[in-house]
């Protein structure tokens, strides 16, 4: 097998299983009180996404529940909560004690899992399909995007008006920026990777995504944060990829962290959904849309440093954690 080809085969189906998940019809429901994601890896970086989203549209508080909480711990109350699962294989053995227990202190468990049958079902009293089918290399790429649109059908579902806004047409092209990053990620040492709101989350899993299939250390900042001590670290060679969803109120943040690497020293990239020509997305939809268009840059610089993106030296598809 060619290195890269399941990763590549699976970025060409991203865009289709956004469009096809976020679609789905689900019955109206009320909002919970509060709503905690449990999650790891890729599929926590989707749900803090999606928990900027929620807690725009709801009003209600909605944050990471760390899954050790239930498997090495005793649990917390969660009696009127919603415990939101979120899992490309829903096998992983810390979620299934984390959808248990949660369960069994008074939550309602809804998982969004992208395996038809999993032992999270079992706890759960929704599964929502993601929808990406099978995923092959070991990097998640279109159960990422799948996740995000199920969150935003969940959310559909809560909140009708959001739903008209959520199904709005997925822009599709390449960030003209490509071949200047690219060279740039390839003579990277260190990269800072920049969001704000549900820019953040995709900055979380573009940085993940480095360092799982190329080795490169990537870390991802909020605009708001990374002006305090992570910012000294412009005055060595570094570079600097702002992810920006476009949202009115985060642009002031983001214009000040671009300004003040540039001034730094580092080397600044911003990537917009209007580089391709995309408009009027949610901020959950232009972050997936972000992910989708440089999923092919970590591809592509993985495969120029020799690496196998599908298949990276000291990880597996089902991470088992406790």
């Amino acid at each position: 097998m060619t290195p890269g080809a399941h990763m590549r085969a699976e970025l060409a189906e991203a865009a289709g299983v956004f469009a096809a998940t976020v679609a789905m019809e689900l019955a109206p429901m009320p909002p919970p009180k509060a709503i905690y994601t449990i999650a790891r890896g890729s599929s926590d970086a989707a749900a803090n996404i999606l928990s900027y989203e929620f807690m725009r549209e709801l009003g209600v508080p909605m944050t990471s529940l760390p899954p050790s909480v239930f498997s090495v711990g005793r649990g917390v109350d969660m009696t009127g909560a919603l415990a939101l699962v979120v899992s490309q294989s829903g096998a992983s053995n810390d979620l299934v004690l984390s959808a248990k227990g949660a369960r069994a202190r008074g939550a309602e468990v809804i998982g969004l899992i992208n395996a038809a049958h999993s032992p999270v079902a079992d706890h759960a009293g929704l599964i929502l399909p993601i929808g990406a089918g099978p995923e092959l290399a070991v990097p998640a790429t279109k159960s990422v995007v799948g996740a995000i649109a199920a969150g935003m059908a969940l959310l559909g579902a809560m909140v009708p008006a959001y739903r008209a806004r959520a199904v709005a047409p997925w822009a599709q092209g390449a960030l003209p920026q490509t071949k200047a990053l690219l060279s740039a990620l390839l003579r990277a040492r260190h990269v800072y990777v920049i969001g704000r709101d549900t820019g953040y989350g995709a900055a979380q899993e573009l940085a993940l995504k480095l360092k799982e299939t190329s080795a490169i250390h990537a870390e991802a900042y909020s605009s708001s944060e990374v002006l305090h001590g992570p910012l000294q670290l412009a005055t060595n060679p570094l570079l600097v990829v702002i992810l920006d969803t476009e949202q009115p109120d985060v642009q002031a943040s983001l214009d000040t962290a671009e300004a003040r690497f540039a001034a730094a020293g580092g080397t600044v990239f911003r990537l917009r959904p209007s580089d391709i020509g995309a408009r009027d997305l949610t901020p959950a939809a232009a972050a997936a849309l972000l992910l989708c268009l440089t999923y092919p840059l970590v591809l592509e610089t993985a495969l120029a440093l020799g690496h196998d993106p599908d298949r990276p030296e000291t990880l597996s598809k089902v991470t088992q954690t406790i």
